[in-house]
Order: structure tokens, then C-alpha cells, then sequence
């Protein structure tokens, strides 16, 4: 799976939004907001998600995060995606985006989540499935949610 495009990509548990890693410092790392550019310290007792290894639960096994949002991305032609309300979220989950997603282990506030990053990821320039080498693998290894 060509997985490029997430790397350096990163989810803190605890602050808003992702942030690009900058380096690594002696006490943590360095990243910077994607959505306000300020850059912080982060340290190592934080918990740090890089994009790229995050998978979904499903019923057959996990999915990578980056065939999710290839999904939503082809689904809106490479545009944002709107906002919708919850119900209409799940619904697109359910017939559009990942219909066999597990419901006991993937909530929509996981959904909202994966949305907002995808929006964000699509705003900064970061999602360029045309350009990819090599088709997005349906399964990645698992990870955490």
C-alpha cells in the first residue's frame, strides 16, 4: 500500500485537528497545526497516532485509514465532504463509503473524526490519489482506531 501521502501526518489524543511531524527533538517531537500552522512541543508521554498507521474495524478484519478516505475522495470527485447529519453519516458509511464496518467497534464520532481529516487533509493539499503509484490495498495491518 502506497501509504506516502500520511506519512509525517499525525492525530494527538487531546488537541484538535493533525498536525505535520517537523522533527524530533530531545524531549519529544516538533509538529505544526495543519489547521492554524503554530508549531509545539509534544511530549513523549502523549499519546501520537501517524495517520498512515491507523486501520478500521470491520466485519472480515481492519481496513487502512488511507483506503477510507480513497473512498470518500473518489466518492466526492476529490472535493470536500460536506457536512451531513449524524444520521445521515452513518447512512453514508453504511451504503457508500465502508458498508461492512464493524458497529460494535466503530462509532460515529470515529466517523465525524475521519470526515474533519479528511476535510482537512483535502484543504492543506495532502490527498493526491491520482498521482499514486500503485493501487490502495483493502486491508492494512491493525492498529489502534
Amino acid at each position: 500500500m502506497n501509504e506516502s501521502m500520511l506519512k509525517g501526518i499525525l492525530a494527538i489524543s487531546g488537541y484538535p485537528g493533525l498536525y505535520r511531524l517537523v522533527t524530533e527533538a530531545r524531549n519529544g517531537i516538533i509538529v505544526e497545526s495543519l489547521v492554524t500552522g503554530k508549531r509545539m512541543n509534544v511530549f513523549p508521554s502523549a499519546k501520537v497516532s501517524a495517520l498512515a498507521d491507523i486501520s478500521i474495524f470491520t466485519q472480515t478484519g481492519d481496513i487502512g485509514l488511507l483506503s477510507v478516505l480513497r473512498a470518500i475522495f473518489d466518492k466526492n470527485q476529490g472535493q470536500e465532504e460536506p457536512a451531513f447529519t449524524d444520521q445521515e453519516l452513518k447512512n453514508l458509511f453504511e451504503t457508500e463509503i465502508l458498508p461492512d464496518y464493524d458497529r460494535n467497534r466503530f462509532y460515529l464520532s470515529d466517523m465525524k473524526k475521519i470526515v474533519k481529516w479528511y476535510n482537512m487533509l483535502i484543504e492543506n493539499d495532502l490527498l493526491d490519489f491520482d498521482n499514486m503509484d500503485e493501487p490502495v490495498a483493502d486491508e492494512a495491518p491493525p492498529s489502534e482506531k
